[in-house]
This record gives C-alpha cells, structure tokens and sequence, in this order.
C-alpha cells in the first residue's frame, strides 16, 4: 500500500507500508534484521526466554557486525511472577549478546526501528509473542522512522544525550 501526503512534494511523499500478523511477522522482520547495517532499536514491554532465544542467533549476527541493538522494555519488578522469571532470563541472554536495554515504567509500546529506515509498529510483542492474535505495520521511511526515534526520547537513556547512527 502507498501513501501519499499531498503537502510533500519531495520524495518522501510516499511512503511504502505491508501489514503482517503474527504467523508472518517473523518471517520478515528476520530478513530486515539480517540485512540491519547500524543500528536496531526494540521497544517491547514483554519478554521470554523463548522468544528472545527464538531471535537470538539473529541479535548475535548484528552485534559481530557491529550494529548497536538497543531494547527498551518494561522493568522486571513491573510483571507478574511468571512474566518477571521470563523477563530475568531474557534479560540475561539480551545482556550476554551485547544488547543495550533500556527500561521504561509503565511501557506498553510494541515497535522495531532498523536503520532509522524501516519501522514496524503495532501490537505483536516482538520479544515473547506465543499465542495471540496480532498485526504489525512495516513502513519504509527514514522520515518516519526518525520521527518515531525522536518522539520516543531514547537519546535521554543513552551516554551523552546522543543517540547517533553508527
């Protein structure tokens, strides 16, 4: 599907989206996350070690390569005690891979920015999806991408106030 913003006139006035569900999203987000060059940015409030081990050959491939992975999620103390025990774990495994967490009181945001290119937001938690109806929205758009990174202040979480492209 292809938008367009009849107030633009550059090139960015269309802007590309797919929408996925929870039995295709996967699929996807593993090729776009194979060919991330810089920087992978994740903001899911859930976590399980099944899911983050499911994702994680992936995450360790971009952290060889040097790409920063930043996930900002929902503090352990906020869940439930089978959620926080997933959540721990996950953490752990993130943690050991060379991935940036970040936490965020009250998080409910599910989205996934690769590149400051590519943007996916909706309602599929990335980080312990399992049996749920979901859908995400995949958008090619560095305006958009960067507009998300900016609105969601990550650059205040982060060394020097800086969030830079590596």
């Amino acid at each position: 599907m292809k938008l367009r913003f009849p107030h633009q006139t550059d090139s960015q006035d269309v802007i590309t989206s797919q929408l996925f569900d929870q039995d295709s999203f996967y699929q996807k987000f593993l090729k776009d996350v194979a060919n991330c060059q810089r920087e992978l940015i994740i903001e899911c409030p859930f976590m399980t070690g099944r899911r983050v081990g499911y994702l994680l050959p992936a995450l360790e491939k971009l952290a060889h390569r040097g790409c920063r992975i930043v996930v900002n999620t929902k503090h352990p103390d906020e869940q439930e005690d089978y959620l926080r025990n997933e959540a721990i774990t996950a953490l752990s495994l993130l943690k050991k891979a060379g991935v940036i967490v970040l936490f965020t009181g009250g998080h409910h945001r599910k989205l996934a920015i690769l590149d400051r290119q590519i943007l996916y937001e909706g309602s599929l938690n990335i980080l312990s999806q399992n049996d749920s109806c979901e859908i995400m929205r995949r958008i090619n758009s560095s305006l958009m991408s960067q507009q998300m990174v900016e609105f969601l202040g990550i650059k205040r979480f982060m060394p020097n106030g800086e969030v830079p492209m590596l």
